[in-house]
């Protein structure tokens, strides 16, 4: 599992709005790929779906 990238995937992802991020999401859970990770591995997607989620539940706060 490599953090690193995970992460930057991350910071990428977020970089292209919440509407993105949470489209992104959806197409994980659904077991479809992403363009720019279609090579991580299964953890590594669940890890990545898991930050997103996280990240989007703060500002689901924040909405509320």
């Amino acid at each position: 599992m490599n953090e690193q990238r995970v992460n930057q995937a991350v910071e990428a992802i977020c970089n292209t709005g919440c509407n993105s991020v949470n489209a992104v999401i959806h197409t994980l859970e659904s077991g479809h790929s992403v363009k720019g990770i279609e090579d991580f591995s299964q953890t590594e997607t669940m890890i990545l779906i898991n930050e997103l989620r996280s990240i989007m539940a703060v500002y689901e706060c924040r909405k509320g």
